[in-house]
């Protein structure tokens, strides 16, 4: 039987054992996906919040979406791993990071006597292991490599004063349900940045927030282990004294004592988005998803989340600037509106700048917007679309 063959077959198995249901939306997003077939291309979520929850003007960065996706990919999970096939039979998969279902046809079980690889599962202590080593290696990296002072730098590496490295990270709480505990789940909601904020919405909005609960955790996103990976071997070679914390951690006198370097999301400044936009010619749009230009409306507006799990090619937009503030602090943002942006624009800021860039920088005070092309997380190409002094 070949690959379509066996995909029907299983797909009709599947169908008769009720798995993905016998009706309602979970069986409807997997019927969707099954007639694309074996070999189909991810659907964007976009195209799913349409086709299969009826929703005409979807959002790029669907919640409904990826909802359901999690809990058909969890439901065949749990079917093969209650059923205990063989190595040698099919199953149907929904690989992370993609929509669309993928046939496993099985291979024959290796010889017992040799193994020859191991999988590790994730969590969240490998990835801080993770984020850690990319510190040193940078760091390592940056004492034995010759780093350029280019003008971005230099006024932080003649200043007298430490260095704050600050990481756009974001806050979670959980939803605890007393009763069915197994439905409990983890929420980032963009009006509770923190601890405090969150009890001040559960007094707020007792019917909405009466389950959530503090449970200590926040995240970075993945694309800032790359900027750090640029961005410490700078100040390391030139000797300066760098502290890292978390954007949730900043407190207003830190800029009374320290020179500060921003790496993250435009989402996740915190404390410092307000004083950096304060003196640009851009401001936020209606999400962290587009910058607006103050005089002119034009709008800059990430794509990476309506495309990012097809081989589509798309947009993000990085945004960096270079300020003093009026502690005295230098300050120095490099951010994006989504990850792609900030993968690409690490190591131009912290190498050798050229043309526009390079004009600008030289300057006081400056601001730059640069477009990243992207395909699936990959940064592919750069393009300054403005520089101007701040």
């Amino acid at each position: 039987m070949d690959v379509t063959g066996q995909f029907e077959a299983e797909i009709a198995r599947l169908h008769a054992a009720e798995v993905p249901g016998a009706s309602g939306r979970l069986r409807d997003l997997f019927d969707f996906l099954a007639a694309r077939g074996p070999d189909a291309e991810s659907a964007s979520q976009e195209e799913i919040a349409r086709e299969v929850f009826g929703q005409v003007e979807a959002d790029a960065d669907d919640a409904t979406v990826r909802v359901y996706v999690h809990r058909l990919r969890k439901k065949l999970d749990d079917h093969y791993a209650a059923r205990g096939d063989a190595a040698g039979e099919p199953r149907i998969e929904l690989p992370s990071g993609i929509y669309a279902l993928r046939l496993d046809a099985g291979q024959a079980a290796p010889p017992p006597a040799v193994e020859t690889s191991r999988q590790w599962p994730f969590s969240p202590r490998i990835a801080v292991a993770a984020i850690g080593l990319i510190m040193v290696a940078a760091v390592l990296w940056g004492m034995t490599m010759s780093s350029a002072r280019n003008a971005i730098w230099q006024p932080i590496i003649d200043s007298d004063r430490p260095v704050l490295l600050v990481l756009g990270d974001y806050y979670i709480y959980g939803e605890i349900d007393p009763v069915r505990p197994e439905q409990s789940r983890l929420i980032r909601d963009f009006r509770v940045d923190s601890e405090a904020e969150l009890a001040a919405m559960m007094e707020a909005e007792p019917d909405r927030y009466g389950y959530a609960e503090d449970v200590g955790l926040t995240y970075l996103p993945v694309a800032t282990a790359y900027g750090m990976q640029q961005v410490i071997p700078v100040l390391a070679e030139a000797g300066k004294d760098v502290t890292v914390i978390a954007s949730s951690e900043l407190e207003p006198d830190m800029l009374n004592r320290y020179d500060v370097v921003y790496v993250g999301l435009l989402s996740g400044m915190g404390l410092l988005e307000e004083g950096v936009f304060a003196g640009s010619s851009l401001r936020v749009g209606e999400s962290y998803d587009e910058l607006v230009d103050r005089e002119s409306g034009q709008t800059w507006t990430s794509d990476e989340a309506r495309t990012l799990a097809s081989p589509a090619f798309y947009r993000d937009y990085a945004y960096v600037s270079a300020f003093t503030a009026r502690t005295g602090a230098r300050v120095v943002v490099i951010a994006s509106e989504r990850e792609t942006g900030l993968r690409g624009i690490s190591p131009i800021v912290a190498g050798d700048l050229d043309g526009e860039l390079a004009e600008v920088a030289d300057g006081e005070a400056f601001e730059a917007l640069v477009q990243v092309t992207g395909q699936q997380g990959a940064d592919l190409d750069d393009r300054v679309i403005l520089a101007r002094t701040r």
